[in-house]
């Protein structure tokens, strides 16, 4: 017999929980094969071929056992939304694109009410902006940016000393922790390019990714001040900074071919530039952002009319240009859909998608809606149907699962699981260092493992059921505890851990 070192080592001890006989899925090292996994503690002590033993035991024949899934991008971040995250199989959730400020709150409100899974945040550039040209407070929230997103003062022009206070705020955030710089560009196209190549070397110089939401491409907005794709892929180059493109194809909607070519361009020339994906057709954010304009509806796809939007608080579909306006005045960071294509017709547009090179699965996962007037204890499971999200805050793995593996065949399962576990721990690797225990399932990782029955794995949300759970992910263990055994989600379990930046 051979151990988890193959040189032929005997398991004598008794592990804390053992995950027996199992498809293991290992993707950087391309395992796929059968074996035993023991848990000491919060970390994998062995994947080994021998029989071992321990005090819990998880059976996973014929089950798939892979790394916990890794979402860099997910603005859920309350304990209703990580448990439904983690029942999609999301062991660690981070808020990247957007960010908090500043993060020494965000992380101390975390660890004060507990995390079923773990958590990690960047430095918010446009919280800081609101702060420095608009002068509004520093909370660590996202409630205060979702409403003034579409807000005029944040969005201008910064002056030469505006902008070293900014970047003066934001290098304070990376030494307190930060996982990189989140840079919701898209939201405030009118910014200088200087500035946002100013942010990149930052970035560049403490060793750190940049999270960008791009500006509009300029087949989407001819008047926009520079490409988006260009500006990005530009930048990369320029400042030597590893710039990762948040949600490709949504931002790119029908000209993600000549982005994608952008994005190989720079990086076969030695550029950095990661991205992300996520297999849904309607994007959705505050309804008072620039998007949701009535003259920009046409900008992330849609068809420019106001039906293409549904504002998600009451499920209402926006009937004129009136609404749209009246509900963007009284309701500025109410959630909204933006319907860009049918997903459900188009199966193989979202298998594309997702086999775009290198690039992570995310699920830009949004905070729970709660109707004027209705109770929500976030403490509450299961979660009650009048709660609203957009449905990738609930099924975005186990969907990529389902179509990209089971459906349409278009990559191999190894693959399919490095876009869920491995390439997004390798992006935020250079900012923590202990993500390089995260996404692999080797001895000497964290135990983060799901065991997965991958006949039977898929999304069940809904437009209309948005906080349906996905099933088919059976096992969903947190640093070596047990969240979810046999798809029952442990109520009384928060093994989260937070993801911390170190310089």
């Amino acid at each position: 017999m051979s151990g988890a070192d193959g040189l032929g080592t005997q398991h004598t001890e008794t592990y804390d929980l053992v995950v027996l006989g199992g498809r293991a899925i290992d993707p950087e090292t391309q395992l796929d094969d059968v074996r035993n996994i023991g848990v000491l503690g919060d970390r994998i002590a062995a994947v080994t071929t021998d029989e071992i033993r321990g005090r819990v035991v998880v059976d996973a024949r014929g089950r798939v056992v892979t790394p916990g899934f890794i979402d860099l991008h997910s603005h859920g971040q309350a304990i209703g939304e990580c448990r439904l995250q983690a029942l999609d199989g999301v062991t660690t959730a981070l808020e990247l694109e957007a960010g908090l400020a500043p993060v020494e709150q965000a992380y101390l409100r975390a660890a004060a009410e507990g995390r079923p899974i773990n958590y990690g945040y960047s430095a918010s550039w446009a919280s800081i902006r609101m702060h420095v040209l608009g002068g509004e407070p520093l909370t660590g929230c996202q409630e205060g940016l979702l409403t003034r997103l579409g807000s005029d003062p944040w969005r201008g022009v910064a002056t030469p000393a505006q902008t070293d206070t900014l970047l003066d705020l934001l290098g304070s955030e990376l030494a307190a922790g930060a996982l990189g710089i989140g840079i919701p560009l898209g939201y405030a196209p009118a910014v200088d390019p200087a500035e946002y190549v100013a942010v990149a070397r930052l970035a560049a110089s403490a060793g750190v990714p940049t999270f960008t939401h791009a500006r509009p491409l300029v087949e989407q907005d001819p008047g926009v001040v520079v490409d988006g794709a260009e500006e990005l892929t530009r930048v990369a180059g320029e400042t030597g900074a590893h710039m990762h493109y948040c949600h490709i194809n949504s931002t790119s909607t029908r000209h993600l071919d000549r982005v994608q070519a952008l994005v190989e361009g720079v990086r076969a020339e030695g550029a950095t530039v990661s991205s992300e994906v996520y297999p849904y057709g309607a994007g959705m954010s505050a309804i008072g952002a620039d998007y949701f304009h009535p003259d920009r509806l046409h900008v992330l796809g849609a068809t420019g009319t106001p039906q293409d939007v549904i504002y998600a608080r009451t499920g209402e579909t926006v009937a004129s240009v009136e609404r749209l306006l009246e509900l963007r005045a009284s309701d500025p960071g109410g959630l909204a859909f933006i319907k860009a294509f049918d997903e459900n017709a188009s199966p193989d547009r979202l298998a594309r998608m997702l086999a775009l090179p290198g690039a992570a699965v995310a699920s830009d996962a949004v905070p729970f809606v709660v109707p004027a007037g209705a109770r929500y204890d976030p403490m509450q499971w299961p979660i009650p149907d009048f709660v609203a999200t957009h449905p990738r805050s609930a099924g975005t793995f186990a969907r990529s699962l389902r179509i990209a593996v089971r459906e349409t065949a278009s990559m191999p399962l190894v693959e399919a699981i490095a876009k869920c576990s491995l390439y997004p721990a390798r992006i935020v690797e250079s900012a923590a260092p202990q993500m390089r225990r995260k996404g692999r399932l080797q001895a000497g990782c964290d135990a983060d493992i799901l065991v997965i029955d991958l006949d039977r794995v898929t999304d069940t949300a809904t437009y209309q059921r948005s906080v349906s759970p996905s099933t088919g992910i059976e096992h969903v263990i947190v640093n070596g505890e047990q969240l979810v055994a046999d798809g029952e989600l442990r109520l009384d379990a928060f093994p989260g851990r937070p993801v911390r930046g170190t310089r």
